[in-house]
């Protein structure tokens, strides 16, 4: 994925999906990769990338709702 940076990686695709949501409805592009085992979900993680250069807004945004 050139020109995107991932801004956020975790277990619980719920949470990360709501992440998503937040960038797009901030006006940032932001796609999930999910690398879950299909079989086993216990293992792998889901991704969160942005277009590099909204990086550091992404990463505003989705530190501004960790911290309430």
């Amino acid at each position: 994925m050139d020109n995107w940076s991932k801004v956020f990686e975790s277990m619980d695709l719920q949470y990360t999906e709501l992440l998503k949501s937040l960038l797009i409805s901030e006006g940032i592009e932001a796609v999930s990769m999910n690398k879950k085992d299909s079989s086993n979900i216990i293992f792998g993680t889901i991704s969160l990338y942005v277009p590099a250069e909204m990086e550091q807004k992404a990463l505003a945004i989705i530190q501004s709702q960790s911290g309430e």
